[in-house]
């Protein structure tokens, strides 16, 4: 049986343009084997504890601030490989970083592409830091944005620029997929960058979740897809017609 394996690359590269922030997709994924999240802008590891079949994780160059988001990978029983490096909460001293995943995540093989010794999961065990909580969340409640300063300072323009992005982005994805045309920017400015609330979040998740799934349907499944696709849109595009 094949692995499921995602991979969400960052699309901002050395400009500094949208990147993944959100990953509450993963937790309608729990079957998933290998996730690729590598450079991008993920700071919240909370989703991923879903995932049981977890194996191998990659999260190198994200804002992962503290060490304390290991607390959601400590039950995942299968996940052999983590890639952290380069996340602010490696911190300015490597070994102290090294032995406090180790000490949490024993079951490691390899760490940062370096394979885990038995000497170092016994030093973890001295040299290690154990975590015991969750880190503390500020104004979120079920992943959506509360008043506090922190989803004030959300609604910054630049922020705004950059969910746009994102979203416009995976929809093209998709309707590439769909073998439908992309979806021009001035078309797609309709949509308020303000309007990121939960029930738009919402609906990026299902264009996600879409996008991922349709990765795994042979021949058939994909032209059910395509068919099922086409009605609606000519559903859609029969009522625009009308309401003209």
């Amino acid at each position: 049986m094949s692995r499921v394996y995602t991979e969400i690359p960052s699309s901002g590269g050395a400009t500094g343009g949208s990147r993944l922030t959100d990953i509450s997709i993963c937790r309608d994924l729990p079957n998933i084997e290998v996730i690729t999240f590598s450079v991008n802008g993920i700071s919240d590891l909370e989703p991923l504890r879903q995932c049981l079949n977890l194996t191998e994780l990659y999260l190198r160059k994200n804002n992962i601030t503290s060490l304390n988001e290991l607390f959601y990978l400590k039950n995942l029983p299968q996940l052999r490989v983590l890639w952290l490096s380069e996340n602010p909460c490696c911190g300015s001293d490597p070994h102290r970083y090294r032995m406090t995943v180790l000490r949490n995540l024993p079951s490691l093989q390899k760490l940062d592409n370096q394979a885990v010794t038995e000497e170092e999961l016994s030093q973890a065990l001295v040299d290690g830091e154990e975590i015991t909580a969750p880190p503390p969340r500020r104004g979120v409640d079920n992943g959506c944005p509360g008043s506090s300063e922190s989803s004030a300072a959300e609604s910054t323009a630049e922020t705004e620029r950059e969910l746009l992005s994102f979203t416009l982005e995976e929809t093209n994805k998709i309707r590439e997929e769909l073998g439908m045309k992309p979806v021009p920017r001035d078309k797609f400015s309709s949509f308020s960058p303000r309007e990121t609330d939960c029930n738009q979040k919402e609906k990026n998740n299902v264009l996600n979740a879409i996008l991922l799934l349709t990765k795994e349907l042979d021949v058939e499944g994909l032209e059910i897809v395509q068919q099922t696709v086409g009605r609606r849109l000519q559903a859609l595009q029969k009522k625009e017609l009308q309401e003209e």
